[in-house]
């Protein structure tokens, strides 16, 4: 029973960060369709503004929307900037936002140092037998089924995000009904953007704050939405369930490293059986 609690355990913060480190580039990829390389920048800058406005005297709470407020407006910034200019052209948009990459992660080298900066989340341990477990994690696992509980009514039970959806997918019809597409465009990938930074932010008290910090989770992120298929919510929950259950129990009996390496082989044969993703066959939902 113990140890089935703890694998129970580490599926959930397993599945936790798959959802957080994945769910902004679902929205930014899986919805808009734009391959953004900046994409585990952006989870760096977000941890790096929730360090400084917890040192500043802010709470952890509001820490994290600070957080993701500012990311997101750096999303907004880069949309109009950089993106927008863009849309349609995949390949300039990969070496936009690789270029983009490689200048935050120089600019915030050269600013802070490459150290890795954290912030204490003094919510104690919880006993299971033998094991003590952080109670932080179980406020991440807490956060992350927020975010996508959040995410998917906002996407499909509000006017925004209908109007969003029927943008994406036929943006003249859109503008010709009145829509402005181009605010639309910009309000999806800063929303993208600051979930993305909330992500960050809730992973320093686990990971901490360091430029190249990005670099370890992008990859993770890109595996899952891909994964997942043409229904970006719903396949990136599906892709995040299945990965998180084999890298919790791949954790338990052998190490993390393994586990990512069992996780990655998965991917690979999950897309050669079906190559347009878990949702691939499916007609509705987003």
């Amino acid at each position: 029973m113990e140890q089935a609690a703890i694998q129970a355990y580490l599926i959930g913060v397993s599945f936790s960060i798959f959802i957080l480190v994945s769910l902004g580039l679902a929205v930014i990829f899986g919805m808009m369709r734009v391959i953004n390389l900046a994409q585990g920048e952006f989870l760096m800058l977000g941890a790096f503004v929730c360090t400084f406005a917890n040192q500043a005297g802010l709470n952890l709470w509001l820490s994290f929307l600070a957080a993701a407020l500012a990311v997101g407006l750096f999303g907004v910034l880069v949309e109009r900037l950089i993106i927008r200019h863009l849309y349609g052209r995949i390949v300039d948009t990969l070496l936009a936002t690789w270029g983009l990459s490689l200048f935050l992660v120089g600019g915030v080298t050269t600013l802070l140092g490459p150290q890795t900066r954290s912030i204490a989340a003094d919510l104690g341990n919880v006993a299971v037998g033998t094991y003590t477990l952080s109670a932080y994690n179980f406020v991440m696992m807490g956060v992350a089924a927020a975010m996508l509980v959040f995410t998917f009514v906002l996407w499909r039970f509000t006017r925004f995000g209908l109007v969003a959806r029927a943008t994406m997918q036929n943006p003249g019809m859109a503008s010709g009904l009145g829509v402005n597409a181009d605010f639309v465009y910009m309000a999806t990938f800063g929303f993208g953007a600051g979930l993305t930074g909330l992500a960050g932010a809730v992973l320093v008290p686990v990971t901490g704050a360091s430029p190249p910090m990005g670099l370890f989770f992008v990859a993770k992120a890109f595996i899952t939405v891909i994964a997942g298929g043409p229904l970006p919510l719903i396949g990136t929950l599906s892709a995040a369930g299945l990965f998180s259950f084999i890298d919790g129990i791949v954790s338990f009996v052998s190490s993390s490293v393994v586990a990512d390496m069992t996780v990655l082989f998965v991917a690979i044969v999950l897309l050669r059986l079906l190559p347009d993703g878990i949702t691939g066959r499916s007609r509705r939902g987003i």
